[in-house]
C-alpha cells in the first residue's frame, strides 16, 4: 500500500459525480433514442460511469506520476471495498473515453461564483517535446506551433478566466497558434464587473464589445501607447494579476493536465476535464483578498 495521501476528499467527489451522473440518466431516459437494430446486443461495463469518473479525478490529486502507477497501486490494492466491481487495468483505459462527455457537463456544475473581479490568461499544453514534433501522430492536424515569452511549444492552449477566489469560471481549449483574444467573446457571455489580462488582450474593437455587455477589460499599457488614467483599484488589481499564473502551476504541477504520454485525443481530453475537476475540489487554491479591513487610508469609494 502507497504511502502517499490524496489531496482530495474522495467521498465527496463520488457524491457529487454519482448524484450528477443519476440526475443525467433520469433526464436522458426521457428524451426520444434512436430504435435500435433487430437482435442487436447491448453490453454494459460492470462498473458505473460514476465510479470511472470519481477514479480519474482522484488521479489528479493523488500525487502519483502516472495514471497505471495510481491504479495499480493505489486502486487495485486499496480501493476494493469503495469499488467492488473493478476492472483490469487496460479495460478501465477503454472504458475512460466513455464518460468524457459527462466528465464535460459535470465540469460545467463547477464553475466558481462570478464576482464581477475576474482575470483572464492562457498557457501552452505541449503534447511532445519539441525535437519531437516532426514526428508527433497522436494529434496530427489538431495541434499547431504556437510562441510565447518562453519561447516555441507544439500543442494546444488552455484559455482560463477565474474569479480573485481562484475559481474557475470558463475555460476552453484551442491550437497553440490561436492569437489569446479570439475565445474571450465566447467565453465572457455570462460575466460582468472587470476582467484583468495581461498586454496580449490589447485591443480596442475588444473592448468596446465586451463593454456593452456590461464587461470591462483593463490590462496594463505597451511602451509606446499614451498614458491613460487609471483608478487606483485597477492598479493594484493589475499587480494581483499574477494569481491566475498561479492557477495555472496548479493545474500543471498538482493536478498534472499536462503530459506527453497521451496515446489517444480522447484520454487526453478526459485527463485535461479530470484535472481541472480535481482542481475545483482543492481545499486551498490561489486567490487574493483586496477588500479593505480596518484601513482608514483607503477610502471605501476606491473599491
Amino acid at each position: 500500500m502507497s504511502t502517499i495521501v490524496s489531496r482530495l476528499d474522495i467521498t465527496q467527489i463520488f457524491c457529487d459525480v454519482d448524484d450528477f451522473c443519476n440526475q443525467w440518466e433520469n433526464i436522458w431516459q426521457q428524451v426520444p433514442q434512436l430504435p435500435s437494430t433487430t437482435g442487436e446486443r447491448r453490453s454494459t461495463s460492470r462498473m458505473h460511469l460514476s465510479e470511472v469518473m470519481t477514479i480519474v479525478i482522484a488521479f489528479h490529486g493523488s500525487g502519483y506520476k502516472t495514471f497505471k502507477e495510481f491504479y495499480t497501486m493505489q486502486v487495485l490494492s486499496g480501493w476494493h471495498q469503495a469499488f467492488p466491481n473493478l476492472v483490469s487495468y487496460t479495460r478501465f483505459v477503454e472504458l475512460m473515453p466513455w464518460c468524457l462527455m459527462l466528465l464535460c457537463c459535470f465540469l460545467h456544475t463547477r464553475r466558481g461564483e462570478i464576482t464581477g473581479i475576474s482575470f483572464i490568461d492562457s498557457t501552452p499544453i505541449n503534447v511532445c517535446h519539441n525535437c519531437r514534433a516532426h514526428s508527433h501522430k497522436v494529434f496530427k492536424g489538431l495541434v499547431k506551433w504556437g510562441k510565447n515569452s518562453l519561447g516555441w511549444h507544439f500543442g494546444f492552449k488552455l484559455h482560463l478566466i477565474i474569479s480573485d477566489c481562484g475559481e474557475l469560471l470558463a475555460f476552453t481549449l484551442t491550437p497553440a497558434n490561436v492569437d489569446d483574444r479570439k475565445p474571450v467573446p465566447d467565453m465572457t457571455k455570462d460575466l460582468i464587473g472587470k476582467l484583468f489580462g495581461d498586454r496580449g488582450y490589447i485591443s480596442q474593437k475588444l473592448f468596446e464589445e465586451l463593454y456593452e455587455r456590461g464587461l470591462q477589460l483593463v490590462t496594463k499599457s505597451k511602451k509606446k501607447m499614451k498614458n491613460r488614467l487609471v483608478k487606483l483599484i485597477d492598479k493594484i488589481l493589475l499587480r494581483k494579476r499574477a494569481v491566475i499564473e498561479s492557477v495555472n502551476d496548479h493545474l500543471k504541477n498538482i493536478c498534472q493536465i499536462e503530459h506527453s504520454r497521451h496515446r489517444s485525443p480522447f484520454n487526453f481530453l478526459v485527463n485535461l476535464m479530470a484535472g481541472l475537476a480535481a482542481y475545483t475540489y482543492l481545499p486551498k487554491k490561489p486567490s487574493i483578498d483586496i477588500y479593505p479591513k480596518n484601513l482608514p487610508v483607503l477610502p471605501p469609494a476606491i473599491f
